[in-house]
């Protein structure tokens, strides 16, 4: 297993929240740039919330929500973990922990998506619900199919970057530079991109022309320069004007912000900024947002992404922005599904209660499902996306416990299309050390989210019992990314 695109990473808001800070003054990240001192903002310490309730499937057997495939949440906390400082548990997402680590979810057949579930007895000294009884552990994994290279659709890019006084502090500016060079002299010749900055007003610096034409877009990019205030909404709007006149039907339409997201002029709310740029979208231009600095709206950022037809990611320095742009944006350009929700209806005859880990924020009524006039979550290809549930059953449950349900629309055609899976009790039997290494991670990802959030669930199990389950996934994996999540634990309250 690997990170999963931490670009994206659901239309899409990307949002990088690129930060070049050390853990004292005399660190530097990869960035070359100086340490953060103290606290940011956004990282001050906060109560957390209560633990979601436990659902009686008697009263409640749908469990209904909107696709997330966010990792902002943990590329931003890890980067001031890392920095020594404490993130705040009001920007902790527990899903977008879980979906930050590479699935090995089967890749589906056609243009639709795999469903996965499997789960497993919870690990030793994990302390049950207070509702106690049996409770097992279920994953709900859902694999979008991936896009050959080769034969992907071009894409048309409209990058809205913030040159506002902000983004010349800590080198946030320079790293985006950087990226976006990278991208240019390595992107397909033919998707084209255009650029609009934005500090106390917008302007088009570079019209939408092909990649081909690279020296007058480097010229461009290297022009870039932080001044003024941070008006957001006459940035994204202008953007999508851009957009909307470049569209070209059977291509990618897509506007990248590039943002700290601390607006302070014009409208800050994301529903006013959102309603100015509703009709230029008209669900064909998708948003990914790209989110910079220590001191970072994640807020704003999230609720574009959630509300926009989008998704964030943060990026924390410039090998971080390199990976997103080179290797993640051209790779997950086209968009797979639009509007996809998840409804997961559980058997009150085997189970006796439920939780969802996550999503606080994208639950949706079980009548949403099929309207399709409801938001829902954007995946692009070769995206997984994680649920992952507690699940308390009766005495002797066999047999089915539950049905997943996946709803959403072709991008091409607007067409709603479902697909569904079934799973048994006995699939939740096995212990969780002898269960797949995926189920693992998503467990150690997801219980230190809620550690961070000081959440109910997060006194479930130790700290340092969570540290030995996080190396035990390392070791089975492999991957450099669980050894960091594993690093992470160690860190925070050292």
């Amino acid at each position: 297993m690997g990170r999963y695109l931490r670009l994206p990473a659901s239309a899409l808001v990307i949002m990088l929240a690129l930060s070049a800070c050390g853990a004292n003054e005399n660190a530097v990240s990869d960035a070359g740039l100086p340490a953060a001192q103290a606290v940011p903002p956004a990282a001050a310490e906060s109560a957390g919330p209560e633990s979601a309730p436990e659902i009686d499937p008697a009263r409640t057997p749908e469990s209904t929500f909107a696709m997330d495939v966010d990792t902002a949440s943990y590329d931003y906390a890890r980067n001031l973990i890392l920095q020594g400082l404490e993130p705040g548990a009001d920007g902790i997402r527990p899903e977008e922990f879980i979906n930050s680590f590479r699935q090995d979810y089967p890749q589906p057949d056609g243009d639709g998506f795999s469903i996965t579930m499997d789960g497993a007895r919870l690990p030793d000294g994990h302390r049950v619900t207070p509702e106690g009884g049996d409770v097992r552990l279920l994953r709900v994994g859902l694999q979008a199919s991936a896009d050959n290279a080769a034969t992907r659709q071009d894409a048309r890019l409209t990058f809205v970057v913030d040159v506002s006084g902000s983004m010349g502090e800590q080198g946030k500016l320079d790293v985006v530079k950087e990226a976006l060079r990278a991208f240019a002299e390595r992107a397909r010749p033919t998707d084209e991109i255009a650029i609009v900055t934005f500090s106390d007003d917008a302007e088009l610096i570079r019209e939408m022309s092909p990649l081909r034409e690279r020296n007058g877009l480097l010229d461009a990019i290297d022009g870039l320069r932080a001044t003024n205030g941070t008006n957001l909404e006459k940035g994204l709007t202008r953007g999508y004007e851009v957009a909307r006149a470049a569209f070209r039907a059977g291509a990618t339409n897509r506007v990248v912000l590039v943002s700290d997201a601390l607006a302070n002029s014009g409208n800050t709310a994301p529903e006013d900024i959102l309603a100015q740029v509703r009709e230029a979208a008209a669900k064909q231009i998708t948003l990914l947002g790209v989110g910079v600095g220590n001191d970072y709206g994640d807020r704003l950022m999230e609720e574009l992404a959630d509300n926009g037809d989008g998704f964030t990611v943060y990026v924390s320095g410039s090998a971080d922005a390199r990976e997103t742009f080179v290797e993640q944006l051209p790779a997950a350009v086209p968009v797979r599904a639009l509007d996809a929700k998840v409804q997961v209806t559980f058997d009150p005859g085997t189970v006796a209660g439920y939780r969802l880990i996550g999503y606080d924020n994208r639950l949706l009524d079980a009548r949403e499902f099929r309207d399709d006039t409801v938001d829902g979550g954007e995946v692009m290809a070769g995206h997984s996306v994680t649920a992952l549930y507690l699940v308390r059953l009766r005495p002797g449950a066999s047999g089915t416990i539950a049905h997943t349900q996946l709803r959403w629309q072709d991008p091409g055609t607007r067409q709603a299309q479902e697909s569904g899976a079934d799973v048994a009790a006995a699939t939740l039997a096995g212990g969780f050390d002898r269960s797949a290494t995926g189920l693992q991670v998503c467990y150690v990802a997801a219980w230190f989210a809620e550690q961070l959030r000081h959440s109910d669930q997060g006194n479930a199990i130790g700290r340092g019992d969570l540290i030995t389950l996080a190396d035990a996934a390392a070791t089975r994996t492999a991957d450099p990314a669980v050894a960091e999540l594993a690093t992470l634990i160690r860190r925070n309250g050292d």
